[in-house]
């Protein structure tokens, strides 16, 4: 290590400290305040080198924002940089979490946080629905990809595990993409057929399936619940909101360490948060198992993308350029929406089909996510803003009541 070395790390420490605590918006507005900070004012590295940076990180599964600072403090300062950069970058937003966590433990069953809660959970809702949105839009580029997230959401019905699920759609479609890229067309009948025939079955099973309502939570031993978080840090491909996929699928509907009560609150009450979305986990894991579980499900989610950086930023470029590797990430990105897309039906259910003023449906809060959707899609109002304002929505229509 150069003479340099230490100031190096103390600049990525102060710059990634102060962007992990006014990071707010969102890995878009987390990558572009970096881009300002290194790129223009720094220029620490050039604006060619931060693009492929970008490529690089829509290549591994993580956090995008997340890995975005810790492949800027492997440029700037080596295998030092990636840990210092990337740390810093987490750690405000981890603290934060896991006071609210704390903060939540001590006092959500207070009626007076009720009312605040109450608001909050619809403007989250159109928060995810605004990211689905984007994530949509962007993903699904043609009618193949299409019918590979289409393929995806069955599996996910009919019981399939969420990684698997993701991992299925990311390789059968890279296939898929790449005989049709060659010309070599597989029958796409017979694939239309399948995926309505999944389709079908899936409804079928939805429809005869009766909903067993837990009694109570299940603790986890802390390897349990490291083990859960590392395996959703090695394969979250997508964004950051597709963490909420897994959370319903697994820690609520089959291994019963939360209700979707508490998934719900950790959603809204995570929203609160700078930095990236994944602090969330410090969240689910204090809830769950106290200090030790957050710090354990801290350490498992985000591990995995200090090492994929570790191992494949030399192999980036090479990587970037492969036909293989953006057909894959073509098929598990779009894999990734329909899976988010899934979920965000399940919590909508759960949100408004509640009985109210003596209707089937909650309409307070379908209003508040109808007003927070128009403020996130048309004006791209701060989920922060979003998640406030809801907030005074719930506590004045518990004073109106």
């Amino acid at each position: 290590m150069n003479q340099t070395a230490p100031k190096r790390l103390s600049e990525l420490a102060q710059l990634f400290l102060k962007q992990g605590i006014i990071g707010f918006g969102g890995p878009a507005a987390h990558i572009a305040m970096m881009e300002e900070e290194v790129v223009e004012k720094r220029q620490w590295i050039t604006r060619e080198h931060f693009l492929d940076l970008i490529g690089a990180t829509n290549l591994i599964p993580g956090p995008n924002s997340t890995e975005m600072a810790i492949h800027v403090g492997y440029s700037y300062a080596g295998i030092s940089g990636l840990i210092v950069a990337g740390v810093c970058f987490i750690l405000p937003a981890v603290l934060t979490t896991t006071l609210f966590a704390w903060m939540y433990v001590q006092f959500g069953t207070l009626p007076a946080l009720q009312p605040l809660l109450y608001g909050i959970k619809p403007a989250v809702l159109a928060v995810i629905i605004g990211a689905l949105w984007r994530l949509g839009k962007k993903a699904v580029k043609n009618s193949q990809l299409l019918l590979i997230a289409c393929g995806v959401i069955p599996l996910i019905i009919l019981g399939v595990n969420e990684a698997v699920s993701l991992l299925l759609g990311g390789i059968l479609g890279m296939f898929w993409l790449k005989a049709n890229s060659n010309k070599k067309n597989p029958p796409d009948q017979i694939i239309h057929m399948i995926i309505a025939g999944l389709n079908f079955s899936a409804i079928w099973k939805s429809s005869v399936a009766v909903a067993a309502q837990g009694m109570g939570t299940v603790t986890p031993s802390l390897w349990q619940l490291g083990l859960f978080f590392l395996k959703v840090g090695s394969v979250l491909f997508g964004s950051g909101y597709v963490l909420i996929a897994f959370l319903e699928g697994e820690v609520v509907n089959k291994y019963g360490w939360m209700t979707q009560q508490q998934l719900l609150d950790a959603i809204a009450i995570g929203q609160f948060t700078p930095g990236p979305i994944l602090s969330t986990s410090s969240f689910i894991g204090y809830v769950i198992a106290g200090f030790p579980g957050a710090v354990i499900a801290t350490i498992g989610i985000f591990l995995p993308s200090f090492l994929f950086v570790a191992m494949l930023n030399p192999l980036i470029p090479k990587l970037r350029q492969s036909s293989w590797a953006s057909a894959f990430l073509d098929a598990i990105n779009v894999s990734a929406v329909a899976l988010m897309g899934y979920v965000t039906l399940q919590l909508a259910r759960n949100i408004f089909i509640q009985p109210r003023f003596g209707l089937p449906v909650d309409l307070i809060a379908i209003f508040i996510s109808a007003i927070a959707l128009v403020a996130v899609i048309r004006f791209r109002v701060n989920a922060a803003f979003l998640v406030f304002g809801g907030a005074i929505l719930g506590w004045l229509s518990s004073m109106a009541i």
